[in-house]
């Protein structure tokens, strides 16, 4: 599938079009919900909304796969759409692209609770929609379906759910709406548009794994405009002369920090080896000519990835392909699709001047000219 297409598919429930979801009365079902199946106490999300918490909001469609419902309300029209939902409401969706990340999450919730059987510092996953209320029993018998630990909804019927994330101090914001993401950073809120990968890798069910691009990601975009701007020999002059003064922080900085932080939690139980959670930076960066002030930059913050990864330009979906990665972060869709193609769970920051600039194409868009 196209970004295109998955652009279109969102923009499907929004503005008027979902609204008119609101007024109408769902058709009626003998159908029943799912009997509940929760996880195990220890790996529950908190209930309450401690100040300490991270909270990951996701929408329903990069949580579970609604394609085959999003072409019947576009090409048959809302009421065929209620009336499939109504049909099919004890059916669960199948995983979407941000599946295995929030069950990699709760695996980290069952272990803080092992270690720290009293703290509220866990992840809080919110379950963030613009459809209609009366999907949510659909939703709801999938979360039972698939045992996850998602408690909070926030279903807004066509409205923008930024004012709610902020009111639930969103850490990461995860949707298939490439409009809604860009509003949520333009708030300050960590934010990414989620793809399906074009094939599916096997991800790790023990261990998250996170990876970050460096520049419009973890950091701000002041490097990458000189290299837009002026040219790589400019930017490796620039690198040069700066290398002692720091980056300023981008949209993800804050995520990968919260990481940092429940990663010392577990070393402080002698866990450094075995931690249910690794970051990675894979950067186009050079090492020799322009990772010095990446790295001075992270350990200025007191952060620091796991592995470190600098491909001097060389693409990046390969390595990623041996990371295995339950999510990455890069802020160009040239280097997301290059992921995507190779099994990747890959997010597009819509954050910097790449977002002003054509796009390289991959290898096979080239291809296909």
């Amino acid at each position: 599938m196209s970004l295109g297409e998955h652009s279109r598919q969102d923009a499907a429930l929004n503005g008027s079009s979902q609204s008119s979801l609101q007024d109408n009365q769902p058709p009626k079902t003998n159908s029943s919900p799912m009997k509940k199946t929760s996880l195990p106490e220890k790996c529950a999300s908190p209930t309450s909304q401690p100040e300490n918490c991270i909270t990951i909001g996701v929408s329903s469609r990069v949580l579970f796969s609604m394609d085959k419902e999003q072409q019947i309300y576009q090409n048959n029209g809302l009421e065929e759409y209620l009336k499939y939902q109504t049909e099919h409401e004890t059916e669960p969706f199948g995983p979407g692209p941000a599946f295995s990340f929030v069950k990699a999450l709760e695996e980290v919730n069952c272990r803080l609770r092992e270690l720290y059987p009293n703290s509220q510092e866990l992840f809080n996953i919110v379950l963030v929609t613009n459809n209609h209320a009366y999907v949510g029993l659909r939703l709801i018998n999938s979360i039972n379906h698939y045992k996850l630990s998602i408690e909070k909804f926030c279903m807004t019927g066509g409205n923008s759910p930024i004012g709610y994330l902020k009111a639930y101090n969103t850490n990461l914001y995860l949707s298939a709406d490439p409009t809604k993401v860009v509003e949520a950073l333009e708030e300050g809120i960590a934010a990414a548009t989620m793809f399906t990968p074009e094939k599916v890798i096997k991800v790790p069910e023990n261990q998250l794994r996170v990876a970050f691009d460096g520049d419009a990601v973890l950091f701000s975009d002041e490097s990458e405009r000189i290299f837009k701007t002026q040219g790589l020999d400019k930017f490796f002059e620039h690198e040069k002369t700066h290398e002692n003064k720091l980056l300023d922080h981008g949209p993800l900085k804050g995520f990968l920090e919260v990481l940092g932080k429940l990663q010392k939690k577990f070393y402080a139980k002698g866990q450094r080896l075995d931690c249910p959670i690794r970051t990675y930076l894979v950067t186009a960066r050079s090492a020799a000519s322009s990772g010095t002030r990446a790295l001075k930059t992270l350990r200025s913050w007191g952060l620091e990835t796991d592995e470190a990864l600098f491909l001097a330009g060389a693409p990046k979906g390969p390595m990623l392909e041996k990371i295995r990665p339950h999510i990455f972060f890069d802020d160009q869709m040239f280097h997301v699709e290059g992921a995507r193609e190779l099994g990747t769970f890959a997010a597009h920051v819509p954050y910097g001047i790449a977002q002003t600039l054509p796009q390289k194409k991959t290898e096979k868009e080239k291809d296909t000219k």
